[in-house]
């Protein structure tokens, strides 16, 4: 005799983060807006991922790719504590 495993469902049902950029009504991201970006990194420097800033897929790109300019061009660290 053979038991079927039983998947349960789960009664809480997660929802989804609104995503902070789209509520902003922003189009696209920019490298210059320091204070925006330092939103979507860690207090290490590290860009924070998706399921915890909560953005949606197009503007977590556009985050990531902000942020890697922002560093390039000194306007945000790449590790928290180095600045000179």
């Amino acid at each position: 005799m053979m038991t079927k495993t039983v998947r349960r469902r789960n009664n809480m049902a997660r929802h989804r983060k609104a995503c902070p950029v789209c509520e902003a009504n922003i189009r696209f991201v920019d490298y210059k807006d320091e204070r925006r970006l330092s939103r979507f990194i860690t207090e290490r420097g590290k860009i924070l991922p998706r399921r915890i800033s909560g953005m949606c897929a197009r503007h977590q790109r556009q985050v990531g790719i902000a942020i890697k300019r922002a560093r390039y061009l000194a306007l945000l660290p790449y590790i928290a504590g180095f600045e000179s």
